[in-house]
């Protein structure tokens, strides 16, 4: 039986999953979550919004899952849903705010719970090696209450790590990182610009 129209357009669709964390949703931060999810879906992606504090992700690892970390038939039990929306995806974007030149909480849980061993990385001759090369796009979105300076003097950890080690276990996959540096002083136009760039670079993505 020959195929649809309709299958071939299906099957050549692909998903982004846009992994979103804040708490608030009349934050700036909300409204770049709305225009990623937005600008993707006008570029032809199929987007699996995942916003964490929406869908009550619970962050903390806890000592049973812990302990059963590195054990390949069960660590991914907990999480499941997450590791197969993870797994269906062809591109990742994150978005989230930088706080105390970290992650918030929400969003280092879900590195930390599902990124397992099995999952973003495996072991091979006792070295880390890439376990999440379907990923063929991958982004950031984020704004900084500190300027570029600060971050730097930190080393700037979000960034760091995204652009490294994650982009690492995507099997090298480029980590287009954008941020806003010194939201707090921002004018509504620096904003508003960023805002539009971002628009801008998704739909183009």
């Amino acid at each position: 039986m020959a195929s649809s129209a309709g299958d071939t357009v299906n099957a050549q669709r692909k998903r982004a999953m846009v992994v979103f964390a804040h708490p608030c949703e009349e934050s700036f931060s909300a409204a770049l979550h709305t225009a990623t999810v937005e600008s993707l879906q006008k570029g032809g992606w199929e987007v699996d919004d995942c916003d964490l504090n929406a869908e009550g992700f619970n962050p903390i690892l806890t000592a049973q899952e812990r302990r059963g970390y590195h054990d390949l038939d069960t660590n991914q039990d907990p999480v499941r849903g997450y590791v197969d929306r993870l797994h269906a995806a062809q591109a990742l974007i994150f978005v989230f705010p930088v706080w105390n030149f970290g992650y918030p909480a929400i969003l280092k849980g879900f590195f930390d719970r599902v990124f397992l061993p099995g999952v973003s990385f495996k072991m091979v001759d006792g070295q880390v090696r890439p376990n999440l090369t379907h990923i063929q796009k991958a982004a950031a979105v984020t704004t900084y209450g500190g300027t570029r300076l600060r971050a730097m003097l930190c080393n700037d950890p979000p960034r760091s790590c995204l652009t490294r080690p994650v982009r690492y276990v995507l099997g090298g996959t480029r980590m287009h990182y954008l941020a806003l540096y010194d939201m707090n002083r921002a004018s509504q136009e620096k904003r508003a610009s960023f805002l539009q760039n971002v628009r801008h670079q998704m739909e183009r993505f």
